[in-house]
C-alpha cells in the first residue's frame, strides 16, 4: 500500500513538473497508483519481473490512451507521468554504479536486466498504442457511412 502511495506521489509531482494541472492531474495521479498496483498482483504470481512489468506498463498505457480521448489531450501528456512508477530505478542505480567501479561481471547482469525492464516497458506502450488505434478504427468503421450499411450498398450498385 505504501509503495503504490509513494508511486501516486512520485508521478504527481513528475506531473506538476510538466505544468499539468486540473482534472489531468488526478487521473495521471489515480492511473500511475493503478499501474503499480497491477505491477505489485503480478509480481508474486508470474515467474520473472518481466511479465508483471510488461502487463502493468500495457495496463498503464491503455488508460493513459483512454485518459487522452476524455481529456482531449495528447496520449504522451498523460502516459509519461503515469509510467514513473515503472522505471526500474534502482536497477539503473546500480548499472552505473557497477559501470564506474569497473565490475564487468555485475555491469553486464544489471545491464542486461535493465534492458529487458525497458524492452517490456516499451513492448507494453507500442502494443497499448496499437490497440487504441485498432479499436478506433473498428469504431469508426461501424459507426460511420464509410463503414455502415450506406456505403456498402453504394459499393455493390457500381
Amino acid at each position: 500500500m505504501s509503495q503504490t502511495l509513494m508511486g501516486m506521489v512520485a508521478s504527481c509531482c513528475f506531473a506538476l513538473l510538466f505544468g499539468i494541472r486540473d482534472r489531468k492531474l488526478l487521473f495521471i495521479t489515480l492511473g500511475s497508483g493503478a499501474g503499480w498496483g497491477v505491477y505489485l498482483l503480478l509480481t508474486p504470481r508470474l515467474p520473472g519481473i518481466y511479465g508483471a512489468i510488461f502487463f502493468a506498463s500495457l495496463f498503464v498505457a491503455l488508460m493513459a490512451e483512454i485518459y487522452a480521448r476524455l481529456l482531449k489531450t495528447p496520449v504522451l501528456v498523460t502516459l509519461v507521468p503515469m509510467l514513473v512508477p515503472e522505471i526500474p530505478g534502482g536497477d539503473l542505480y546500480y548499472t552505473m554504479y557497477y559501470f564506474v567501479m569497473q565490475e564487468e561481471k555485475l555491469l553486464s547482469e544489471y545491464s542486461k536486466k535493465v534492458i529487458f525492464e525497458a524492452a517490456c516497458i516499451a513492448l507494453g506502450i507500442i502494443l497499448a498504442a496499437w490497440l487504441a488505434k485498432f479499436a478506433s478504427s473498428v469504431w469508426r468503421f461501424f459507426l460511420t457511412a464509410e463503414g455502415g450499411g450506406e456505403a456498402r450498398e453504394g459499393r455493390r450498385r457500381t
